[in-house]
């Protein structure tokens, strides 16, 4: 695993952006119009950019998987932010969604702890390349960087089928949410040190 450059950007939001085509948590909140899969992209962008100003963006080390990392305690509202979230209104979720968008991150903030935590927001394989093992080996890194840090692992899927996969490294579902579909929250704690 490699921390990505800013170069590295469309190679991230390609990966991304194919992996979460058919997601129900991506598809609540993007727009659903002839330009949907633009809109995935658009999210994609606006997510790296977030991570990549309050967080890590990492790449396999044969950029076919990618993830951003976020730290919840040390986003800020600045004036880039605020445009960030401007664009993402505009290009992604639409005016009229504005509000079933900010209700959902609203239940969704209201059952996440509030601890220094090393928030998955994403992580995604190019689909010609799932279940040879780029995902298993870059989630691994991923771990032993979050406990490098001592911030536990979180974060949140919609995907059912995926959950015996974060169960194998450690995860477990803390909370659940019921929107027009389910989102599990999952949570990696620290490994127990010896003294």
């Amino acid at each position: 695993m490699k921390r990505a450059s800013y170069s590295n950007k469309n190679i991230i939001i390609d990966i991304l952006s194919k992996s979460f085509d058919t997601n129900q948590s991506v598809n609540y909140i993007v727009k659903q119009d002839d330009k949907r899969q633009e809109r995935i992209r658009y999210l994609m962008d606006y997510s790296f950019e977030v991570c990549y100003l309050f967080g890590e963006v990492y790449l396999s080390d044969d950029n076919k998987a990618c993830a951003l990392i976020l730290y919840p305690d040390k986003k800020k509202t600045t004036l880039e932010s605020v445009i960030l979230d401007a664009k993402l209104i505009f290009n992604c979720i639409g005016i009229a969604d504005i509000g079933k968008a900010m209700d959902r991150e609203a239940k969704i903030k209201k059952l996440k702890p509030k601890e220094r935590m090393y928030y998955l927001w994403f992580i995604g394989v190019d689909p010609k390349y799932q279940g040879s093992g780029i995902g298993t080996d870059l989630m691994q890194s991923l771990i032993e960087e979050s406990e490098k840090q001592q911030r536990p692992i979180f974060l949140e899927t919609s995907t059912l089928r995926n959950l015996p996969w974060y169960k194998k490294f450690g995860f477990e579902t803390y909370n659940e949410l019921v929107l027009s579909y389910k989102l599990y929250f999952l949570k990696r704690k620290l490994a127990k040190h010896k003294i």
